[in-house]
């Protein structure tokens, strides 16, 4: 009779376990729009590499907020337009490339998606600057544009450099 009853909460742990682990697999499953968000990232990454701003600044919903780091908030695509067309052609001249990794997070959640990462910024090959970065996305009429995109870097800004002392009076 022990062994019977053992025998039956055996069973239902291993379909209770079963469930669960199908449960996860199905979580894990990225749905449609999450692909689409994570392509949204392989697109900027592309166009941003390839010097084109305009292509860039098109991924963010015409409300958009860009927030830099080190530098006060950008509002609105054609704004966003103007600091990448700045920011783009002058990591273009100085040779920089900018990478993410690979094994971002996103969640989607009905209209509203979101994904947090790390980057890395090379240029002429060696490693300048690695990150981390967060961007709120939202889905209309089928496509997926940035609301809202922050990044900054791992390490410390550099320091202000000290004022020189004042010249000796004669």
């Amino acid at each position: 009779m022990v062994h019977s009853k053992n025998m039956s909460w055996q069973a239902v742990g291993i379909v209770a376990l079963t469930g669960l682990i199908a449960g996860f697999a199905h979580a894990a499953a990225p749905s449609a729009d999450e692909a689409a968000v994570r392509a949204q990232t392989t697109d900027w990454v592309k166009a941003y590499n390839g010097g084109d701003a305009k292509a860039v600044a098109a991924l963010y919903a015409g409300d958009a907020l860009l927030l830099p780091p080190g530098a006060p908030g950008v509002k609105g695509r054609a704004a966003i337009l103007e600091f990448f067309t700045k920011d783009v052609a002058n990591s273009k001249a100085a040779g920089v490339i900018f990478a993410v990794a690979p094994k971002a997070d996103v969640g989607v959640s009905g209209n509203m998606g979101w994904e947090s990462g790390t980057y890395t910024v090379t240029m002429k090959g060696a490693v300048v600057e690695t990150g981390k970065y967060l961007s709120v996305s939202r889905k209309k009429d089928g496509k997926w544009l940035y609301l809202r995109d922050t990044w900054n870097a791992d390490a410390p800004p550099a320091p202000v450099p000290a004022a020189a002392p004042p010249a000796p009076k004669k």
